[in-house]
């Protein structure tokens, strides 16, 4: 006979605060405390808040709510924050999240045009890995399709389980939009896998960051493999919800998407009776 345990991984749930766009930084911490997540992750962008290390500590004081992971400024719309040198853009953010007490540093590969930094990635994020605590967390990213064209942005690769990364994030957008197996991708990071950015997609060319449920990801599998494998990262949403007619419609999104993954981070395992 056997009776059914479930198993919850240390695992905590953290909300992006790129899920707010175009809401702010500082709603992101309000939300979050709001609906109970564990902690938040900054998405470093235009928002002079979320490149300023005293007023997110601030925000994470007054709601009490702490700063799990720091998502580099990698973005298209991001190339002047924190410097035009993408080396001092992660030197920056390995400084914030050493400051703010945040676990991960989230960076993207580099585009193709980068070429010298791109040439030099791999072997500058292990030496910068070694220099600190912090997990430097490098994710997957997609081919850029226009109609029947595809055009390959990122170098290295988009799919970073091709190089040798001492912690990746899978992100489950981005395997929808390239239209990987984003398990098998899993796979292949093994226990590399040091962070999770959750959301849902169909497959389209654009990224579109769905909540979780609401597309064709395995997102609930995903989830519940972590719990069986004691996963200690981080588990971010990172959803869209620029298109929420009102601040209540964006709360209900995120409050679902949490619902969402914590009813699937756990995992029924059976063990004998003693």
């Amino acid at each position: 006979m056997a009776e059914p345990v479930v198993c919850i991984p240390d695992a905590k749930v953290a909300l992006s605060t790129a899920s707010v766009y175009p809401e702010s930084t500082a709603t992101a911490f309000e939300i979050a405390a709001r609906l109970g997540y564990d902690g938040v992750e900054v998405m470093v962008w235009t928002d002079p808040v979320s490149q300023d290390i005293e007023a997110l500590r601030r925000l994470s004081d007054y709601h009490r709510i702490p700063i799990l992971a720091v998502h580099a400024p990698c973005l298209l719309i991001t190339p002047r924050v924190w410097s035009t040198d993408p080396w001092v853009k992660l030197q920056r953010a390995r400084a914030a999240a050493e400051k703010l007490g945040a676990s991960t540093v989230v960076v993207h590969p580099p585009f193709r045009w980068q070429r010298q930094y791109a040439r030099d990635f791999v072997t500058g994020i292990w030496r910068m890995a070694n220099e600190t605590d912090v997990r430097f967390a490098v994710e997957n990213m997609y081919p850029w399709r226009y109609r029947d064209r595809e055009m390959l942005a990122y170098a290295p690769d988009w799919d970073v389980t091709k190089e040798d990364y001492r912690h990746f994030t899978i992100d489950l957008s981005h395997s929808a939009t390239a239209r990987s197996d984003a398990m098998h991708m899993v796979d292949r990071m093994g226990d590399r896998l040091g962070h999770v950015h959750l959301a849902d997609g169909k497959g389209s060319a654009k990224d579109e960051h769905l909540v979780p449920g609401r597309g064709s990801q395995p997102c609930a599998e995903l989830l519940e493999r972590l719990a069986l494998t004691g996963f200690d990262g981080h588990v971010v949403i990172e959803v869209n919800t620029r298109r929420a007619m009102s601040g209540a419609e964006r709360e209900a999104d995120l409050a679902e998407a949490l619902a969402f993954t914590r009813l699937h981070l756990a995992s029924a395992v059976k063990v004998p009776r003693p």
